[in-house]
């Protein structure tokens, strides 16, 4: 096999392929206005554009959309959604720095995504509050799609700066295994298989992914340790009705630690200090998904898909934690707190999608009519305990991690929390096409009720917050397409989130609301090889919640009235030359609290807004010579500097530029005994920058710091 075409097709050329594939399917076909572009078979599943919910291309989508392939996580040896989001405009992530890898918490345009992943487009459960949520690991995902701007018309409860839907990896028809091998630091061991094809000869097909991983903790004393198993089986029944059945199971023995340090030990320390106890450091999580997809054609014009899937998932951590108050600076004292939380749920959710095609004078109508129904019942208990003396001797200058005797440790306090929530939602859209002109227009109706019942052993904190909201968003955006490639947009969508619990005085809280105005273009060449998508955006957020400042016990909220973010966007994708390809983005992001109830807060910019990011992305590939075969690739991401804490009152977070490094080799060049075998050599933060994020100065976190991994893959 030619290693040029190899690497350039995995790298790029599978990207173009997915999210373009609806204009090639309708020249194939040598038509645009059936149905069948509507839901279309991509890398041989039922796929539909995470903005739209149909097969409307990104570069038809009158809001900005990201899209990573994975091969482009493989080159960055991602091991978590988190680090995929690296290079995504618009996003910060690994706002809680590297250690802590049993969340994916990101923001989106200034607004934390509250662990409300997508994954195949059902959300991800996540017990509200609390830290059970699954996290799909970059073995099993095909690809990662980023949606910028509010999304409830199409998925109910979202923040208003986008969304991640996660897409997995599905079957395929034409056989082909790969088994994967790696090391690296932090004794990095990790093997993979992922084998798809037909089932004998008959109408099913089936893929199998499955990993095993094991490696320490940037952090001294705790480990990283996962297992995976992704099987999923296609059956084509008739020539119109497919049937996908999929199961995802993921064991978590270790997930490093779930802890912060004040700024001023931060600034003393290395990465790889630890202000826990090797005595009481257990995190654990265990998640099973068992789903299914039904597609059916019911003619060449209307289709309907049903997605659903069932969720039982479980936490247990051991954990130490610090307040605020509990640092003292001149000498390092530090006192913890000793605590566990044992986590559990159930949930199921589907959502029925019909589509139609339909001709009404000069407009084409793509319609989509939707109802989707999410219930979640779980459970945590919470308890603090009270140790030795020695544990509370802790000088965090000069960390000793094993102070706790366990015989000694006594249970001080408990409380047990019975959560659920259910959302049913009633959605419509009609994409319309006049000529060049797309139309785009959709509304969704939903009603969401929740409940956290609190017991406890101090009665005086028990109680039951409730939520009952009902609540309408919509969507209207328009693009044009020139013959040149130039695509001008302009959207305005809504957004909602419901809000559970009450204030100081018992009252419910409102929902929180948003809204965004977007304008740009988008530029894709003839070829499809070439594509620039730049932006402007304004988003305005009513009603945002946080602890109420004036209630010792933290749970009554507060609204904060205003909060609006606006900036540029700007992101490309470039071939230099046939065999050099380039990945560049740019963002420029202003966030300020319009209007709060506590008044200091007002003209102050929330954390982990930094006002400018960017990066850059590129791979060359060696055709001949020497080095034939082999692949060049990297990158640089910037992040500009935060805010330290709310308030604005405690300083900055210094910006940081980190560099990567990805080499590649086709091992056939050297040897035809070696066909199929792929050496890869991943160095993240090549120059071993340290940094950090800050929740406040109290509660900090350093990034990561330098890794390096060498893999070997090998297709038959």
């Amino acid at each position: 096999m030619d290693t040029t075409t190899q690497f350039k097709h995995s790298s790029i050329a599978v990207a173009l392929l997915t999210a373009f594939s609806a204009p090639l399917y309708a020249d194939a076909q040598n038509t645009v206005d059936s149905a069948e572009l509507e839901t279309i078979t991509v890398l041989g599943q039922v796929y539909r554009n995470t903005a739209t919910k149909t097969a409307l291309e990104p570069e038809e989508t009158p809001q900005g959309i990201t899209v990573i392939d994975n091969e482009l996580l493989e080159q960055r040896g991602v091991k978590t959604v988190n680090e995929a989001l690296r290079y995504a405009p618009g996003v910060v992530t690994e706002q809680k720095g590297a250690a802590v890898t049993m969340y994916d918490n990101f923001s989106i345009r200034g607004f934390s995504n509250n662990n409300q992943n997508y994954y195949d487009g059902l959300i991800l459960p996540y017990l509200t509050g609390w830290n059970l949520h699954p996290q799909i690991d970059p073995s099993a995902i095909q690809q990662i799609e980023i949606f910028k701007g509010p999304t409830s018309v199409l998925y109910g409860s979202m923040p208003p700066g986008g969304m991640v839907n996660i897409i997995a990896k599905s079957p395929q028809q034409e056989d082909s295994t790969s088994v994967n091998a790696a090391t690296g630091s932090r004794n990095l061991l990790e093997a993979s298989v992922d084998s798809t094809g037909q089932i004998g000869d008959n109408n099913l097909s089936y893929r199998l992914v499955a990993m095993a991983r094991k490696q320490d903790s940037q952090v001294d004393g705790a480990e990283e340790e996962r297992y995976v198993i992704a099987p999923s089986v296609d059956w084509q029944v008739n020539d119109r009705t497919l049937i996908n059945f999929n199961l995802y199971y993921q064991n978590d023995p270790e997930m490093g630690i779930n802890s912060s340090m004040p700024l001023a030990v931060l600034e003393r320390q290395s990465p790889s200090v630890s202000l826990g106890d090797v005595n009481w450091s257990s995190f654990e999580r265990d998640v099973l998904m068992l789903g299914y997809k039904l597609h059916h054609e019911f003619n060449d014009n209307w289709s309907f898909l049903q997605n659903a899937r069932y969720t039982d998932a479980s936490l247990y951590q051991e954990n130490t934690y610090h307040r605020d108050t509990a640092f003292t600076a001149s000498t390092g004292l530090l006192t913890r707190n000793i605590y566990t939380t044992d986590e559990d749920y159930k949930s199921y959710v589907i959502d029925n999608q019909l589509s139609g095609w339909v001709a009404m004078g000069v407009l084409e109508h793509n319609l989509l009519l939707g109802l989707d129904y999410q219930d979640l019942e779980g459970d945590s208990v919470y308890k603090e305990y009270a140790g030795n003396a020695a544990f509370y001797t802790f000088n965090a200058y000069r960390p000793n991690n094993n102070l706790l005797d366990r015989s000694q440790v006594t249970e001080a306090y408990s409380e047990s929390h019975d959560i659920g929530f259910e959302q049913l939602g009633f959605y419509f859209q009609d994409q319309m096409r006049y000529d060049r002109l797309v139309l785009l227009a959709g509304g969704r109706y939903d009603l969401f009720k929740s409940h956290d019942d609190k017991t406890s052993s101090s009665p005086t904190y028990d109680g039951k917050d409730t939520s009952d909201h009902n609540q309408f968003s919509y969507r209207l955006g328009a693009l044009y397409e020139f013959d040149n490639g130039l695509s001008p947009f302009a959207s305005y969508a809504t957004s909602f989130e419901p809000a559970a619990g009450t204030d100081i005085n018992g009252d419910s809280l409102k929902p929180q609301t948003g809204k965004q105005f977007e304008v740009g273009v988008k530029y894709m060449s003839e070829d499809m090889s070439n594509t620039l998508t730049a932006s402007y955006f304004h988003i305005t957020k009513n009603d945002s919640i946080a602890a109420d400042p004036n209630d010792p016990t933290f749970r009554a909220k507060i609204q904060l009235g205003e909060v609006t973010s606006q900036g540029i966007e700007i992101e490309g994708q470039a071939y230099l030359a046939e065999n050099w390809d380039v990945l560049a983005s740019y963002t420029y992001l202003d966030m300020e609290v319009k209007k709060a109830s506590d008044t200091s807060l007002v003209g102050t910019t929330p954390i982990y807004v930094p006002e400018h990011s960017a990066n850059i992305w590129s791979n060359y590939y060696v055709t001949s010579g020497a080095l034939d075969g082999a692949r060049i690739g990297g990158g640089v991401r910037y992040v500009g500097e935060m805010q330290m804490d709310a308030n604005n009152t405690q300083g900055k977070v210094p910006s940081y530029t980190v560099a990567d490094l990805s080499l590649g080799y086709d091992l056939g060049s050297a040897s035809t005994s070696l066909d199929g075998a792929q050496a890869n050599l991943v160095v993240n933060n090549v120059f071993d920058k340290e940094y950090y994020s800050c929740y406040n100065q109290t509660n900090c976190w350093f990034g990561a710091e330098q890794t390096v991994e060498l893999n070997v893959k090998y297709e038959f």
